[in-house]
């Protein structure tokens, strides 16, 4: 018999007939290593990539265990946007054909509030959905959780992205400690690391692949005669790779801003982050370079400290590092997550000392490159793919992640799934949103309320 053949788990007769009726024979590499954890009962973390067969893991663990019986919320499946929710609860109700009367309701801002009151009273089995909503339902006392056997998180790290940690925090604490917590994530951050500590009992992992392989990182050394080739180099790097993320290391303060400078002037989505900028400056170049509005952060080691940044696609040091620990830290950032990462130095023959250090330390012999052809200056330069508004209220005006969202997304508003990260300060907010449609969020925000106030609302470019 075939290993990863479902027929090989646990599972209910009827849901292994209507998995073979679909189609579904083998298990993807993702359920073959989650769903044996997923049907004994214990707390799982999941890295996959969308579309690796998340949900169906999941899915099938919930339904296993499902009473139907019992008419009340079993499971709570909480996504980041509404059509995830959409998708994952259409995909519950095609896996639970076979099961009779088994009712699945999704909960999601940016929708009338009402009929979903009117929906939780006639009950349900399993409750999909964001987390702004379904905490806003349980605070009202709409929704009892009393019974839950069974938590989801899915794509826990956009969630956390967006914002969602406080709503997140309060749902686990109105629901049974005595429950099954199952994590599901593209990337494995410090932050899905401190809220699994938190909300999971000797989680077991389930890892697709390897969240951070040193072969993954390409290292490429230039040498350059002066800084003015130094600076064409560095142009020449950005527009052949064309990094949608990438930071660029100076040494000096007065060097990363000059060279942020410069690069914004030949028409490049730059930022610099350096110690002499103001705390909100500087939160707002992280918000940006976080959340894709800006795609080269130009950075001094001290300042990028604590940079908790996921899969950078490049790291360029436009010279080289002062000793090698910190060379190893900077190339470090790049090709997490198991995707491919590019490590740039640029050398010159003044820097001979650094370069038979970093020989010793790497055991190779450090050759320059040729450097790409000038034809690549001739490029257009490339922009981010998401623009930052701000909006003049925070936590101390109690705006949420979820009224944001809600705002943007309700009738006649924008995709879920062009809003990216949303931050929130204690005096103002920043929500990414896709290029495209800025201008209709600016509208949004602009001629809405949030908690029933109207608030100031721009974009931010630098």
């Amino acid at each position: 018999m075939n290993d990863a053949a479902f027929s090989t788990q646990k599972l209910h007769p009827d849901l292994l007939k209507n998995l073979s009726s679909l189609g579904y024979t083998e298990m993807t590499p993702i359920q073959a290593l989650s769903l044996p954890h997923i049907l004994a009962g214990k707390d799982v973390i999941a890295q996959g990539k969308t579309g690796s067969g998340k949900t169906a893991a999941f899915a099938l663990g919930l339904l296993e265990r499902l009473e139907v019986k019992q008419f009340r919320v079993q499971s709570l499946v909480l996504c980041p946007t509404r059509e995830l929710a959409d998708q994952v609860a259409k995909e519950i109700r095609r896996l639970a054909r076979t099961i009779h009367n088994i009712k699945v309701l999704t909960l999601c801002g940016g929708m009338p509030f009402g009929p979903q009151v009117g929906s939780l009273e006639h009950g349900a089995h399993i409750i999909v959905g964001t987390p702004g909503r379904v905490e806003e339902h349980l605070r009202k006392g709409k929704l009892v959780l009393n019974n839950l056997t069974t938590l989801v998180l899915d794509e826990a790290d956009r969630m956390l992205d967006m914002g969602f940690q406080p709503s997140l925090d309060a749902i686990v604490e109105q629901i049974p400690a005595k429950r099954q917590t199952l994590l599901f994530s593209a990337t494995y951050p410090d932050q899905i690391q401190s809220i699994a500590k938190r909300i999971m009992v000797e989680p077991v992992m389930a890892q697709v692949e390897s969240t951070h392989d040193k072969s993954t990182i390409q290292q490429h050394f230039f040498k350059v005669s002066d800084n003015a080739e130094r600076m064409t180099a560095l142009r020449l790097l950005l527009l052949k790779y064309r990094p949608e993320s990438s930071v660029v290391f100076c040494n000096t303060k007065r060097e990363a801003q000059e060279v942020a400078d410069e690069l914004v002037g030949y028409g490049f989505s730059a930022q610099a982050l350096h110690g002499d900028l103001e705390q909100r400056e500087r939160d707002q170049a992280l918000v940006r370079f976080s959340n894709k509005s800006v795609s080269i952060l130009v950075a001094t080691d001290v300042a990028a400290r604590g940079l908790d940044i996921e899969a950078l696609d490049a790291v360029i040091n436009y010279h080289l590092a002062r000793d090698t620990e910190i060379h190893i830290h900077r190339i470090g950032r790049t090709g997490r997550a198991g995707s491919k990462g590019i490590a740039c130095s640029l050398f010159s023959d003044k820097e001979h000392y650094k370069v038979s250090l970093l020989e010793d330390y790497l055991d190779q012999l450090i050759i320059g490159e040729p450097l790409p052809p000038a034809h690549f200056l001739e490029r257009s330069t490339f922009s981010s793919s998401m623009e930052t508004l701000q909006i003049d209220g925070g936590k101390k005006q109690k705006i949420r992640p979820g009224d944001i969202l809600g705002a943007l997304t309700g009738e006649d508003g924008i995709p879920g799934t062009a809003v990216g990260k949303i931050n929130i300060f204690d005096n103002w907010a920043f929500v990414a949103v896709s290029r495209d449609v800025y201008k209709l969020a600016l509208q949004k925000l602009g001629q809405g309320k949030l908690k029933g106030r109207s608030f100031r609302v721009r974009l931010i470019r630098s």
